[in-house]
């Protein structure tokens, strides 16, 4: 039972990033902005936890796909997830980012050579119907064509996180890679950032994002993970889309209409499907061994 209020936890602190961002978007910070400052500060917290650990050495051979899992998983990622919510609220966000599970399975056909069965083809299915109920929805969610691309966007790169955790995450510890991976995705915005004068509104909200959202939200759900069986956590997770949703309408007052919320219901369905057929390597395992030829 603990497992599953670990998980419930990280899933709802990682449903509050959208209601967050807007917070700081209302505040006059950019989405660009807010992703700088969310990697910047999150990877300082990871480095000190990877220094606390004694686990801050990375393999020579792994680096270049941990860099370009900083850039691609990190700048990217954080950026668009950013412009979706920007451009569609923090609602529509958090649902097209549920589209990554569809994502792996079709990079896992093209790349990894894994089969596309039945079940994986109805996911596919359920999730493209469910995207095309968000996108001619008439509720109060802004749409647009940025807004629809952006999610999508990043439901793409958040499936990077399941590739990336079948091949690397087992090797080291969750605060070891995003140590690395963090600063990465920071320094490659920062070029693309304007910054603004810092207010306190701004400031609180990043903050939070950074500590509660991130940091404690990674943390929380791999201590889940050891209490709990991989495909079980990744359901519970998908309280995330709910969570946001509901924050969403309390606070800035979205409401998908009844097309939409079928939309998003597809989407789900279409993510429990995929979860039944293998366990999600979305995990952040922890209590690897290093690899030799460290730095």
């Amino acid at each position: 039972m603990i497992g599953y209020l670990y998980v419930l936890a990280a899933a709802c602190l990682w449903g509050l990033i959208g209601p967050l961002s807007r917070l700081a978007f209302a505040s006059g910070w950019t989405p660009l902005e807010v992703a700088f400052w969310r990697a910047a500060l999150a990877g300082l917290l990871f480095g000190l936890h990877a220094l606390r650990l004694g686990r801050v050495c990375v393999a020579r051979r792994d680096l270049p796909i941990v860099v370009a899992f900083g850039l691609v998983g990190v700048a990217l990622f954080y950026a668009s997830f950013q412009f979706a919510v920007q451009a569609g609220g923090g609602a529509m966000a958090a649902v097209l980012l549920y589209t990554a599970p569809a994502w792996v399975a079709l990079l896992s056909w093209i790349f990894l050579k894994e089969a596309m069965g039945p079940r994986k083809l109805a996911a596919l299915t359920l999730t493209l119907l469910g995207v095309a109920g968000v996108s001619l929805q008439g509720g109060t969610v802004r749409i647009s064509v940025a807004g629809i691309l952006w999610g999508l966007t990043a439901g793409f790169t958040y499936a990077l996180y399941y590739l990336f955790g079948k091949l690397y995450l087992p090797r080291y510890e969750t605060p070891t890679l995003f140590a690395y991976a963090m600063p990465v995705g920071a320094l490659a915005l920062l070029p693309l950032v304007s910054f603004h004068p810092p207010t306190l509104p701004a400031w609180g909200a990043v903050l939070l994002l950074t500590v509660g959202s991130t940091y404690l939200a990674y943390l929380t759900y791999s201590v889940g993970l050891r209490r709990l069986e991989a495909t079980r956590a990744a359901v519970v997770a998908t309280v995330e889309p709910v969570v946001a949703a509901l924050v969403s309408y309390l606070a800035w007052g979205e409401r998908f209409g009844p097309l939409g919320y079928l939309g998003a219901a597809l989407i789900l369905v279409g993510v429990l499907l995929t979860f039944q057929r293998s366990p999600a390597p979305t995990a952040r395992p922890a209590g690897s061994q290093p690899a030799e030829e460290s730095l």
